[in-house]
Protein backbone atom coordinates (compact mmCIF):
# COMPACT_ATOMS: atom_id res chain seq x y z
CA UNK A 1 0.00 0.00 0.00
CA UNK A 2 1.52 3.37 -0.83
CA UNK A 3 2.41 5.35 1.93
CA UNK A 4 -0.29 8.30 3.24
CA UNK A 5 1.33 11.87 3.86
CA UNK A 6 0.26 11.96 7.72
CA UNK A 7 -1.05 16.21 6.60
CA UNK A 8 -3.86 14.20 4.08
CA UNK A 9 -5.32 12.00 6.44
CA UNK A 10 -5.35 14.38 9.33
CA UNK A 11 -7.00 16.29 7.03
CA UNK A 12 -9.24 13.47 5.67
CA UNK A 13 -10.42 12.81 9.73
CA UNK A 14 -10.95 16.35 10.32
CA UNK A 15 -13.02 16.56 7.40
CA UNK A 16 -15.04 13.43 8.12
CA UNK A 17 -16.05 15.12 12.08
CA UNK A 18 -19.68 16.34 11.46
CA UNK A 19 -18.77 19.94 12.21
CA UNK A 20 -20.06 22.91 9.71
CA UNK A 21 -16.39 24.29 9.33
CA UNK A 22 -14.02 22.91 6.86
CA UNK A 23 -10.43 22.14 7.22
CA UNK A 24 -9.46 25.60 5.80
CA UNK A 25 -10.42 27.45 9.18
CA UNK A 26 -8.04 25.18 10.52
CA UNK A 27 -4.16 25.37 11.41
CA UNK A 28 -2.12 22.52 10.49
CA UNK A 29 -1.64 22.13 14.43
CA UNK A 30 -4.98 22.36 15.05
CA UNK A 31 -6.35 19.95 12.29
CA UNK A 32 -3.96 17.05 14.02
CA UNK A 33 -5.50 18.12 17.23
CA UNK A 34 -8.84 17.16 15.80
CA UNK A 35 -7.99 14.17 14.00
CA UNK A 36 -6.26 12.87 17.31
CA UNK A 37 -9.16 13.36 19.26
CA UNK A 38 -11.72 11.64 16.27
CA UNK A 39 -9.39 8.75 16.27
CA UNK A 40 -9.21 8.67 20.23
CA UNK A 41 -12.92 8.53 19.74
CA UNK A 42 -13.76 6.74 16.76
CA UNK A 43 -11.37 4.75 15.82
CA UNK A 44 -12.93 3.21 12.60
CA UNK A 45 -11.99 7.28 11.84
CA UNK A 46 -8.64 5.78 10.92
CA UNK A 47 -9.52 2.89 7.64
CA UNK A 48 -12.55 5.45 6.35
CA UNK A 49 -9.62 8.30 6.07
CA UNK A 50 -7.33 5.57 4.23
CA UNK A 51 -10.00 4.06 2.63
CA UNK A 52 -10.88 7.38 0.61
CA UNK A 53 -7.43 8.19 -0.01
CA UNK A 54 -6.75 5.09 -1.23
CA UNK A 55 -10.17 4.98 -3.64
CA UNK A 56 -8.85 8.64 -4.84
CA UNK A 57 -5.60 6.77 -5.75
CA UNK A 58 -7.01 4.05 -7.41
CA UNK A 59 -9.26 6.57 -9.50
CA UNK A 60 -6.05 8.73 -10.80
CA UNK A 61 -4.51 5.19 -11.78
CA UNK A 62 -7.42 4.14 -13.53
CA UNK A 63 -7.60 7.57 -15.72
CA UNK A 64 -3.77 7.63 -16.24
CA UNK A 65 -3.57 4.01 -17.23
CA UNK A 66 -6.56 4.54 -19.76
CA UNK A 67 -4.73 7.84 -21.12
CA UNK A 68 -1.99 5.50 -21.67
CA UNK A 69 -4.26 2.86 -23.66
CA UNK A 70 -5.53 5.97 -26.11
CA UNK A 71 -1.94 7.34 -26.24
CA UNK A 72 -0.42 4.49 -26.83
CA UNK A 73 -2.54 2.10 -29.08
CA UNK A 74 -0.68 2.32 -32.22
CA UNK A 75 2.52 1.21 -30.00
CA UNK A 76 1.08 -1.17 -27.96
CA UNK A 77 -0.75 -3.19 -31.13
CA UNK A 78 1.43 -1.78 -34.14
CA UNK A 79 4.96 -1.62 -33.33
CA UNK A 80 7.31 -2.92 -35.57
CA UNK A 81 9.53 -3.94 -33.24
CA UNK A 82 7.39 -6.79 -30.95
CA UNK A 83 6.89 -9.96 -32.14
CA UNK A 84 3.38 -10.61 -33.67
CA UNK A 85 1.94 -14.57 -33.48
CA UNK A 86 -1.08 -15.97 -34.35
CA UNK A 87 -2.98 -14.12 -37.67
CA UNK A 88 -0.57 -11.21 -37.94
CA UNK A 89 -3.24 -9.68 -40.03
CA UNK A 90 -6.18 -10.37 -37.40
CA UNK A 91 -9.17 -8.23 -36.77
CA UNK A 92 -8.35 -8.04 -33.25
CA UNK A 93 -5.01 -7.60 -30.94
CA UNK A 94 -4.17 -9.69 -28.22
CA UNK A 95 -0.94 -7.79 -26.27
CA UNK A 96 1.15 -10.01 -23.65
CA UNK A 97 3.32 -8.55 -20.99
CA UNK A 98 5.63 -11.42 -19.81
CA UNK A 99 8.30 -13.24 -18.01
CA UNK A 100 10.09 -16.38 -19.27
CA UNK A 101 10.50 -17.04 -15.50
CA UNK A 102 7.03 -16.56 -14.72
CA UNK A 103 5.04 -19.94 -14.11
CA UNK A 104 1.83 -17.91 -14.42
CA UNK A 105 3.34 -16.46 -18.03
CA UNK A 106 3.79 -20.62 -18.57
CA UNK A 107 0.19 -21.67 -17.90
CA UNK A 108 -0.94 -18.28 -19.47
CA UNK A 109 0.69 -19.39 -22.89
CA UNK A 110 -1.36 -22.50 -22.57
CA UNK A 111 -4.46 -20.25 -22.85
CA UNK A 112 -3.04 -18.44 -25.32
CA UNK A 113 -2.46 -21.49 -27.18
CA UNK A 114 -6.08 -22.20 -26.91
CA UNK A 115 -7.27 -19.05 -27.48
CA UNK A 116 -5.67 -18.93 -31.54
CA UNK A 117 -6.88 -22.68 -31.81
CA UNK A 118 -10.83 -21.47 -31.00
CA UNK A 119 -10.08 -17.94 -32.86
CA UNK A 120 -8.16 -17.63 -36.23
CA UNK A 121 -8.55 -14.12 -36.88
CA UNK A 122 -6.66 -12.66 -33.58
CA UNK A 123 -2.65 -11.30 -33.37
CA UNK A 124 -1.20 -11.98 -30.60
CA UNK A 125 1.60 -9.45 -29.78
CA UNK A 126 4.43 -10.46 -27.25
CA UNK A 127 5.87 -7.84 -24.74
CA UNK A 128 9.01 -9.20 -23.48
CA UNK A 129 8.87 -7.66 -19.90
CA UNK A 130 11.63 -9.25 -18.01
CA UNK A 131 11.54 -8.66 -14.29
CA UNK A 132 12.40 -11.91 -12.74
CA UNK A 133 16.40 -11.68 -12.58
CA UNK A 134 19.41 -12.15 -14.76
CA UNK A 135 17.51 -15.18 -16.25
CA UNK A 136 14.69 -13.69 -17.52
CA UNK A 137 16.64 -11.04 -19.25
CA UNK A 138 19.07 -12.94 -20.76
CA UNK A 139 16.42 -15.23 -22.07
CA UNK A 140 14.22 -12.18 -22.84
CA UNK A 141 17.11 -10.62 -24.96
CA UNK A 142 17.97 -14.11 -26.47
CA UNK A 143 14.27 -14.23 -27.60
CA UNK A 144 14.00 -11.06 -29.48
CA UNK A 145 17.70 -11.56 -31.00
CA UNK A 146 15.88 -14.79 -33.08
CA UNK A 147 13.83 -12.56 -34.69
CA UNK A 148 17.06 -12.30 -37.15
CA UNK A 149 16.92 -16.21 -37.94
CA UNK A 150 13.14 -16.24 -38.15
CA UNK A 151 12.97 -18.65 -34.99
CA UNK A 152 11.07 -16.63 -32.45
CA UNK A 153 7.91 -18.34 -32.42
CA UNK A 154 9.64 -21.36 -31.95
CA UNK A 155 12.36 -20.63 -29.84
CA UNK A 156 9.53 -18.72 -27.47
CA UNK A 157 7.60 -22.34 -27.13
CA UNK A 158 10.49 -24.01 -26.21
CA UNK A 159 11.55 -21.45 -23.73
CA UNK A 160 7.82 -21.66 -22.39
CA UNK A 161 8.23 -25.07 -22.09
CA UNK A 162 11.34 -25.09 -20.01
CA UNK A 163 11.56 -26.89 -16.76
CA UNK A 164 12.73 -25.11 -13.89
CA UNK A 165 14.28 -21.38 -14.31
CA UNK A 166 16.09 -20.49 -17.23
CA UNK A 167 19.55 -19.13 -17.69
CA UNK A 168 21.98 -18.15 -19.42
CA UNK A 169 23.33 -22.12 -20.19
CA UNK A 170 19.79 -23.59 -20.26
CA UNK A 171 18.54 -20.46 -22.86
CA UNK A 172 21.87 -21.70 -25.06
CA UNK A 173 21.37 -24.86 -25.16
CA UNK A 174 17.44 -24.40 -25.86
CA UNK A 175 18.90 -22.44 -28.92
CA UNK A 176 20.83 -25.45 -29.58
CA UNK A 177 18.00 -27.72 -29.82
CA UNK A 178 15.89 -25.25 -32.33
CA UNK A 179 18.66 -24.66 -34.50
CA UNK A 180 19.92 -20.68 -33.91
CA UNK A 181 23.49 -20.02 -34.80
CA UNK A 182 25.15 -18.98 -31.60
CA UNK A 183 27.58 -16.83 -32.64
CA UNK A 184 24.93 -14.90 -34.64
CA UNK A 185 22.14 -15.07 -31.98
CA UNK A 186 25.17 -13.63 -29.40
CA UNK A 187 25.44 -10.52 -31.25
CA UNK A 188 22.35 -9.99 -32.52
CA UNK A 189 21.23 -9.82 -28.54
CA UNK A 190 23.77 -6.48 -28.57
CA UNK A 191 21.20 -4.74 -31.09
CA UNK A 192 19.86 -1.32 -30.34
CA UNK A 193 16.38 -3.18 -31.22
CA UNK A 194 16.19 -5.39 -28.45
CA UNK A 195 17.05 -2.84 -25.96
CA UNK A 196 14.66 -0.34 -27.49
CA UNK A 197 11.93 -3.41 -26.94
CA UNK A 198 12.55 -4.05 -23.59
CA UNK A 199 12.85 -0.26 -22.50
CA UNK A 200 9.35 0.29 -24.00
CA UNK A 201 7.93 -2.64 -22.37
CA UNK A 202 9.24 -1.35 -19.32
CA UNK A 203 7.30 2.00 -19.55
CA UNK A 204 4.22 1.21 -21.22
CA UNK A 205 3.63 -1.22 -18.30
CA UNK A 206 4.17 1.28 -15.63
CA UNK A 207 1.91 3.72 -17.21
CA UNK A 208 -0.61 0.56 -17.68
CA UNK A 209 -0.52 0.38 -13.66
CA UNK A 210 0.85 -3.30 -14.00
CA UNK A 211 2.65 -5.02 -11.11
CA UNK A 212 3.76 -8.09 -12.98
CA UNK A 213 3.27 -10.72 -14.88
CA UNK A 214 1.27 -12.16 -16.98
CA UNK A 215 -0.83 -8.91 -17.86
CA UNK A 216 -2.76 -8.43 -21.24
CA UNK A 217 -4.24 -5.52 -23.29
CA UNK A 218 -7.48 -6.58 -25.08
CA UNK A 219 -8.74 -3.28 -26.50
CA UNK A 220 -9.80 -1.08 -24.13
CA UNK A 221 -9.01 -3.56 -21.49
CA UNK A 222 -6.30 -4.11 -18.86
CA UNK A 223 -6.16 -7.58 -17.66
CA UNK A 224 -3.78 -8.31 -15.43
CA UNK A 225 -2.79 -11.64 -13.73
CA UNK A 226 -3.67 -14.88 -15.36
CA UNK A 227 -6.83 -15.46 -17.64
CA UNK A 228 -8.11 -18.83 -19.19
CA UNK A 229 -8.68 -18.63 -23.04
CA UNK A 230 -12.86 -18.25 -22.22
CA UNK A 231 -12.53 -14.74 -20.67
CA UNK A 232 -9.77 -13.94 -23.15
CA UNK A 233 -12.76 -15.58 -26.17
CA UNK A 234 -15.17 -13.37 -24.49
CA UNK A 235 -12.88 -10.07 -24.29
CA UNK A 236 -11.63 -10.52 -28.16
CA UNK A 237 -15.48 -10.97 -29.33
CA UNK A 238 -16.28 -7.92 -27.32
CA UNK A 239 -13.75 -6.20 -29.21
CA UNK A 240 -14.81 -7.73 -32.80
CA UNK A 241 -18.70 -6.34 -31.78
CA UNK A 242 -17.37 -2.58 -30.59
CA UNK A 243 -16.35 -3.18 -27.53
Amino acid sequence: MPRLAPLAIAAALAMSLAAPATAQDFTPEEIKQLALQAILENPEIVMEAVGILQARDAAEAEAQAQATLGDNRDLLERDPNAPVLGNPDGDVTVVEFFDYNCPYCRRAGDEVAKLKDADDNVRIVYREWPILGEGSDFAARAALASRAQDKYGEFHEALMGARGRVDETSVLQIAVEVGLDLDRLRADMEAPDVQAHIDTSMRLAQELGFTGTPSFVIGDTRAPGLIEAARMIELVEAERNGG
